[in-house]
């Protein structure tokens, strides 16, 4: 199994460079994770004590059971992944996505790269790296079309916890990436490069 992991701050790209290799590649060969269907679960909490978490911190991830699933996918076992609503900053009780075994895994998110024993999993691992006026830009549409956001919430959620979190984690992670693709999904030349590399490892097997 080739696990590639796709790191880079909100807006980057990284989930359009994630499907434009999985289009390459067809879909029936690789598996794709969302690293945002694992933020911690706050059942306790009320949606305005949930709505102050820091949800740009590397801890507001449950990567241990995402490493959990990454086990049981490379021993040939289907994992149920949980589904994260973000209108009400809580997991669904009701869905959960079925993970099946595969030889590619694609795993998709901020913090991708930040955490060690994640890293240490990943066979490829790359670092979409976009201008920060266009990522804050496609952030605001995403927030307000998909999560009814308010442009205040947006802009002081950006200002407390994303680039400082940006600035303080995410960046850094960039140093252990093989591979850095400048703008995202619109990079056809690093996507092409990518996906080249995902077939080689397809034409060995």
């Amino acid at each position: 199994m080739l696990i590639i992991g796709i790191a880079g701050g909100t807006g980057s790209g990284k989930t359009t460079v994630a499907r434009s290799v999985i289009h390459r590649l067809g879909p029936d060969k690789v598996t794709f994770i969302s690293q945002d269907n694992y933020y911690k679960d706050h059942p306790h909490l009320s949606l305005a004590e949930r709505e102050l978490n820091n949800y740009d911190h590397p801890f507001a991830f449950d990567n241990e059971l995402l490493i959990q699933h990454l086990s049981l996918l490379k021993a040939g076992q289907a994992a149920q992944a949980p589904v994260y609503d973000f209108t009400i900053h809580a997991r669904s009780t009701s869905e959960s996505v079925e993970l099946r075994p595969n030889k590619i895994v694609i795993i998709e998110g901020l913090h991708v790269l930040s955490d060690e024993k994640l890293r240490a999993l990943l066979d490829i691992k790359v670092f979409v790296d976009t201008d920060p006026d266009v990522r804050i830009l496609r952030r605001v549409l995403r927030d307000i079309e998909e999560r009814g956001r308010s442009i205040q919430s947006i802009h002081d959620q950006y200002l407390g916890t994303v680039k400082p979190m940006h600035e303080a984690f995410i960046e850094p992670s960039k140093k252990y990436a093989n591979l850095i693709i400048p703008e995202g999904g619109h990079n056809e030349v690093g996507v092409e490069l990518l996906t080249t590399l995902t077939e080689k490892y397809l034409t060995r097997g």
